[in-house]
C-alpha cells in the first residue's frame, strides 16, 4: 500500500508524472493536489544515505528516516517558504516527530533539509514557472 502526503496546489497547477500526481483535473474538474509518494522518497533515501556528507558509521539510515520523513513532510506544509525560514519551527517539533530516533534536531536538521530539498526541487520541475522566485 502506497502512503501519500498532501497538500493544497490548487494554485499551482502540475502535469508530470513518477512520484508526483498531476493536479490537473478534467475541465471544469477541481485541481488535485500536489502528492509526495512518501514510499519512493524512503527508498531513494534508504538507498543514497550513506553518500550524504552528514551519515556516520555508527548511526544506521533507521535512525535518520524520520528526519527525512519530517524535512519532506515539512516543505509540503510550507511550499512558500524556505527550510532555513521554518528551521526554528521544525526544531521545535522535532522531538515530537523523530519517533525511537536518538537524533538531535543538530544531528538530524541535515537529512530533514536534503528531503526537503529533494521535494522543492521535484515541485519545482512539476509547477510552471518561478514559484518560489529562488531563479530555477
Amino acid at each position: 500500500m502506497t502512503m501519500y502526503r498532501k497538500y493544497d496546489t490548487s494554485k499551482y497547477p502540475v502535469e508530470t508524472g513518477g512520484s508526483y500526481a498531476s493536479t490537473r483535473g478534467m475541465e471544469g474538474e477541481a485541481p488535485r493536489p500536489f502528492v509526495v509518494d512518501t514510499n519512493a522518497e524512503e527508498e531513494y533515501w534508504r538507498e543514497h544515505h550513506s553518500t550524504r556528507p552528514y551519515a556516520r558509521d555508527d548511526r544506521p539510515f533507521l535512525e535518520y528516516k524520520p528526519a527525512y520523513r519530517y524535512g519532506a513532510d515539512a516543505h509540503t506544509r510550507y511550499p512558500d517558504r524556505s527550510f532555513d525560514e521554518v528551521d526554528s519551527d521544525l526544531r521545535q517539533d522535532w522531538d515530537r516527530f523523530k519517533g525511537t530516533s536518538s537524533l538531535t534536531w543538530d544531528e538530524a536538521r541535515h537529512a530533514a533539509r536534503d528531503a526537503w530539498q529533494r521535494v522543492k526541487d521535484a515541485a519545482e520541475r512539476a509547477l510552471p514557472g518561478d514559484r518560489d522566485r529562488d531563479g530555477k
